[in-house]
C-alpha cells in the first residue's frame, strides 16, 4: 500500500469515527433533554398541585356567642337525645349574627348575613349541646367554621375591585368581615375537619377520613386475597408445574392479563360479584375482590421473577443433603425470594390505591358522608372522592381535590420507598 493510500484510509477512519462520535454527542444530547423535560413537567405538576392544595390545610372560624334558649331551639327545658338531635340550631346562628349586626333589616342582606357562617355549623353546634345538655338556657362562646366564599375572600381569591355585580361575595359582606377581623372574631387555623369528618355538599366541611377508611378496608381484601394467591401460583408454576403446551398457555395469560385496561376488571366485577353473587353494591369487600384479580399478575410476574433469581446451586445443596422438593421450595427457596415477592407486591398495591375506572363500575362513586366502619358498608376510596370533588364548581373544592391529591401521592411515595427499602437491605448478591 503506498503512502497515499495509507493516508486515504486514515483520512476515511478519521471521518468515520468523527460521525459517530457526532452521533453519540446528538444521542446523548436528546436523551438529557428528554430528562429534563420530564423533571420540569413533573416539577410543574407538583408545584401546582402544591399551591392550590396548601391553602385546604387551613380553615377560618367565626367567633359567636350563642344563647340556648329553649324557644329558638324549638324545643322544653329538659328536652331528650331526640329532641337535641332535631332542634334548630340554625335559628340559633341566625341570631347570634344578628346581635352581631343590628342595623341589618333587610332580608336580602340577612341572607348575605347568614352566609358568613356554614351551613355546616349548626352540626358542630348540635355535637356540643348533645354532649353537653346543661348548657340549654346558657350564654357561651363557640368558634364556628365560616361559609365558603368568606373563606375565600379571607385567602384573597375574590377581587374586590370587580363590580359589586360581577362577584358573589358583596360589599355589605366584605364590611362584616372587616368589623369581625378588626374585634378578633375570624380565626385561621390548621384544618381537622378535612381528616376528621367523611364527604359533604359543604366544602368547607368536606373530609377525607371516609373515603381513608374505605381504601384501607378496600386493600386489605385486596392484600388477604391476592397475596396467598399469587405466590401459591409463582411457586407452583415456577419449581412444580411440568414445562407443557398448558402451562405455556396459562404463563401467556397471566401475562396478557397483566396488560388488561382496568376498567375490563370493573365490568368483570359488575357482572360476576354484584350481578351474579348480589354482593352490595359500592362495599370494601367488593371492591377488594375486583383489585385483587387485577394486581394477581403483577404480583406472579414479580414472584416468579424473585424465585428465578435465587441461585439452583441452593436447590441442588439442599437436595443433597436429603431435603424433599416442598422442603427445598419452602424452607430455602422461599424465604430467600421473599424480599423481591415483598417489593412487587408492594407496588401491586400502590397500583390498586391508585385505581378509579374499575371501582366506578362497581357503585363507589356514590355519595358517602358516614365512615365505613365494616367489609359491606357503603364506601368510596381516595382517587374516587378526588374524582367526585375534581367535578364539582365551587373553589373550596378546587383546594380539597388538591389537598387530597396530595395525600394519595404522599401514600403512595411511602408505599414505593418502603418497595425500596426492603429491596436494598434483604436483596442478596449471588
Amino acid at each position: 500500500m503506498s503512502a497515499q493510500d495509507k493516508r486515504d484510509t486514515t483520512e476515511l477512519v478519521q471521518s468515520s469515527l468523527q460521525r459517530r462520535y457526532a452521533r453519540e454527542k446528538r444521542f446523548r444530547f436528546f436523551g438529557l433533554a428528554a430528562i429534563t423535560a420530564s423533571l420540569t413537567f413533573l416539577a410543574v405538576l407538583l408545584i401546582t398541585i402544591t399551591l392550590r392544595g396548601l391553602p385546604a390545610f387551613k380553615q377560618t372560624f367565626i367567633q359567636l356567642d350563642i344563647t340556648l334558649d329553649a324557644k329558638t331551639l324549638g324545643t322544653d327545658e329538659n328536652p331528650d337525645t331526640d329532641a337535641l338531635r332535631k332542634a334548630n340550631y340554625n335559628g340559633t346562628i341566625k341570631n347570634s349574627l344578628l346581635a352581631l349586626f343590628p342595623d341589618v333589616k333587610k332580608r336580602a342582606d340577612k341572607k348575605r348575613l347568614y352566609k358568613l357562617v356554614s351551613n355546616g355549623a349548626q352540626y358542630d353546634l348540635q355535637r356540643k349541646v348533645m354532649a353537653d345538655p346543661s348548657l340549654i338556657g346558657e350564654t357561651f362562646t363557640i368558634w364556628l367554621p365560616v361559609g365558603d366564599d368568606t373563606n375565600g375572600y379571607i385567602q384573597g381569591n375574590i377581587d374586590t375591585t370587580l363590580p359589586e355585580k360581577k362577584r358573589r361575595f358583596k360589599d355589605n359582606q366584605v364590611q362584616w368581615v372587616e368589623t369581625l377581623k378588626e374585634n378578633n372574631q375570624i380565626e385561621r387555623r390548621f384544618n381537622y375537619t378535612f381528616f376528621e369528618r367523611g364527604d359533604s355538599r359543604e366544602p368547607e366541611m368536606a373530609g377525607i377520613k371516609g373515603s381513608l377508611f374505605g381504601s384501607m378496608l378496600t386493600l386489605t381484601v385486596t392484600l388477604l386475597l391476592s397475596f396467598p394467591v399469587a405466590v401459591a401460583t409463582a411457586i407452583y408454576l415456577e419449581e412444580f408445574a411440568p414445562k407443557n403446551r398448558w402451562t405455556d398457555i396459562i404463563e401467556v395469560n397471566i401475562n396478557n392479563l397483566a396488560a388488561v385496561p382496568s376498567i375490563v376488571f370493573g365490568l368483570l366485577g359488575l357482572a360476576i360479584f354484584i350481578n351474579f353473587f348480589n354482593l352490595p353494591r359500592s362495599a370494601p369487600i367488593v371492591g377488594g375482590l375486583v383489585l385483587s384479580l387485577m394486581t394477581l399478575p403483577t404480583i406472579i410476574i414479580s414472584a416468579r421473577a424473585a424465585l428465578k433469581s435465587v441461585p439452583p446451586s441452593i436447590r441442588d445443596a439442599a437436595l443433597g443433603v436429603g431435603a424433599s422438593k416442598l422442603q427445598v421450595v419452602f424452607h430455602h427457596v422461599l424465604p430467600l425470594a421473599m424480599p423481591g415477592i415483598l417489593t412487587g407486591t408492594i407496588i401491586g398495591m400502590a397500583q390498586a390505591l391508585g385505581e378509579t375506572a374499575p371501582l366506578l363500575m362497581i357503585g363507589m362513586v356514590a355519595f358517602i358522608v358516614d365512615v365505613p366502619t365494616s367489609l359491606t358498608d357503603p364506601a368510596t376510596v381516595l382517587p374516587v372522592q378526588i374524582y367526585q370533588w375534581a367535578d364539582l364548581p365551587e373553589k373550596g373544592f378546587v383546594e380539597k381535590t388538591s389537598a387530597a391529591i396530595m395525600v394519595l401521592l404522599a401514600f403512595l411515595i411511602m408505599m414505593n420507598a418502603v418497595a425500596v427499602y426492603l429491596r436494598r437491605k434483604f436483596e442478596r448478591k449471588w
